[in-house]
């Protein structure tokens, strides 16, 4: 199949580079367009060569010359797919009006979102098709690696400035910093962190480290169906994870068999599950490794784009 793909390909830990690459390996012809610089005119010679248009619409609402609304319904009159896939929340951020003026949300064919209540609301206040699929991770960094130095008891992965719609965030890092002191690791951008790890990286960070605990913006600690992309890349590369618990979780993961789960804002509970697997390590290597097989084995970018040609090609 020939694709183009049109978003944020340059940077080499974007979604859409992942993408690219998941792509290619299982196949494909993938034309890489840059969001922002790539002209309409070329986004539409190019996908009127291909089978499908990805734009992962990110941080252009646009391109340069022809609009995207134009690409897309020229694309739909020749026949051509086209779609988006969603990593992020709108609904409840002050971005949320992005839904009702941005073209993408209008005159694109199928819209994969990882919000279940987004794709919901798209079938039913719009023409185009809604379709809830959750994130993944990249298949060929889907691996456990060994233990190469004695890391953290406990890390977390991320920044701490985050939406200020949710503050949690902040609280959970400072109270683990507080209660961990020297034994907790914070990793980000962020200059007080101990820096960004990207990659195998990352992989390594989890071999080093005992215990992973993950966060996910959950509006009101009771939004459904919408989770962070951590809870893949982190059991995916091998870390051991606690994590919030979220409605809907349980149909991919298992607790106490992949991960473990935890109730917002129980710090009390968060802090005896950490007590508990520091002190049985024998339980927590057995949970982190069928978690990283359950994932490498279900749930990589390309069991993803599987699901997504059966949905829009309906094969």
């Amino acid at each position: 199949m020939k694709i183009t793909l049109l978003g944020n390909i340059e940077l080499p830990y974007s979604s859409e580079a992942y993408y690219c690459k998941t792509l290619r390996g299982m196949g494909h012809e993938v034309i890489g367009l840059q969001e922002a610089r790539a002209p309409g005119e070329l986004v539409l010679s190019k996908a009127l060569q291909s089978d499908l248009l990805v734009w992962i619409h990110g941080h252009s609402d646009d391109t340069p010359g022809k609009s995207m609304a134009d690409v897309l319904g020229i694309l739909k009159d020749k026949g051509i797919t086209t779609m988006t896939w969603h990593h992020d929340l709108f609904f409840g951020l002050g971005r949320q009006d992005l839904i009702y003026e941005a073209p993408v949300y209008k005159y694109i064919q199928h819209f994969f979102s990882t919000d279940k209540l987004m794709a919901d609301w798209i079938n039913e206040h719009t023409h185009v098709r809604g379709h809830y699929l959750p994130s993944a991770v990249y298949d060929k960094e889907a691996k456990m690696l060994r233990k190469k130095s004695e890391g953290k008891d406990v890390v977390f992965v991320g920044n701490k400035g985050y939406h200020p719609e949710w503050p949690y965030r902040p609280q959970l890092i400072d109270w683990l910093g507080e209660t961990y002191g020297d034994r907790f690791g914070w990793y980000s951008g962020e200059e007080d962190s101990l820096g960004l790890k990207r990659g195998l990286d990352m992989n390594q960070l989890f071999a080093d480290s005992k215990i992973v605990v993950g966060d996910t913006l959950c509006l009101n600690f009771d939004y459904p169906y919408y989770w962070s992309d951590r809870l893949w890349e982190t059991l995916g590369r091998g870390g051991f994870l606690i994590m919030p618990y979220v409605e809907g979780m349980e149909k991919y993961v298992r607790d106490s068999v992949h991960l473990r789960f935890y109730e917002f804002g129980n710090f009390k509970q968060l802090k005896y599950l950490i007590h508990y697997y520091l002190n049985h390590p024998d339980e927590r290597e057995e949970i982190r490794r069928q978690g990283h097989e359950h994932i490498k084995q279900n749930h990589t970018y390309v069991h993803r784009w599987r699901k997504i040609f059966e949905t829009v090609f309906d094969k």
